[in-house]
């Protein structure tokens, strides 16, 4: 897989949870309409990351965005929520992660 690829994961991940936390912090923290607006451009941004990604067909790398959105989340949670992962969901990361290998370099027949 190319070094570009993996990038567009990362900004996918990026974008996507920015996106949805806008909403969060709108209808669950309180905060301003505005966050919306932000947080629709930022999934229309993860939307367009997503399309870049070098594979085949669309559900193959969907599925194996799925690793990358579960570890880039437990980073969030860390970074932007203060809220340090456990040994479970570093242990449930890692898995995800072993799928989403699979799914990208497991042998096709």
């Amino acid at each position: 897989m190319q070094v570009r690829t993996v990038g567009f994961f990362w900004m996918a991940a990026f974008f996507e949870i920015a996106g949805c936390f806008a909403f969060w912090a709108w209808f669950r923290l309180g905060r301003s309409v505005c966050w919306t607006l932000a947080g629709t451009g930022s999934l229309v941004l993860f939307a367009l990351c997503l399309t870049r990604i070098d594979v085949s067909y669309a559900g193959r790398a969907f599925a194996a965005y799925g690793g990358i959105y579960i570890v880039s989340s437990l980073a969030w949670l860390w970074m932007a929520e203060g809220i340090r992962p456990d040994r479970w969901d570093a242990a449930g990361a890692l898995i995800c992660l072993l799928g989403a290998s699979i799914i990208l370099w497991g042998p096709r027949s």
